[in-house]
């Protein structure tokens, strides 16, 4: 079992622990900071992709809200041409009721 170093500032580390942190920095912090970097850049790649299917998503969306407002267009118009034709029908029906 490793024995306990304990350092003033309370901070404790077993003597293999201890062994390790006495190599300089360059040697044990490098595969640490190659295994950093590799995990970094398939986060990025990761985000990369995530921030390509949502502009795909975003376009496609845009394109879908400018088909539906130019139906809702198309429908208003439609809707407004049938509301005229009731009215003139309408009015026909009272004259010839007048009339009649």
């Amino acid at each position: 079992m490793d024995r306990i170093v304990a350092f003033p500032c309370t901070v404790q580390l077993t003597a293999f622990a201890a062994r390790l942190y006495s190599f300089p920095m360059s040697e044990t912090a490098k595969p640490s900071v190659e295994t950093e970097l590799k995990r970094l850049e398939k986060r990025i790649d990761e985000l990369v992709a995530v921030v390509s299917h949502l502009k795909d998503e975003n376009r496609a969306l845009h394109q879908r809200q400018d088909a539906l407002t130019a139906e809702r267009a198309t429908l208003l118009q439609k809707n407004e041409q049938v509301r005229a034709r009731v009215e003139a029908m309408i009015g026909r029906l009272k004259a010839m009721e007048n009339t009649g």
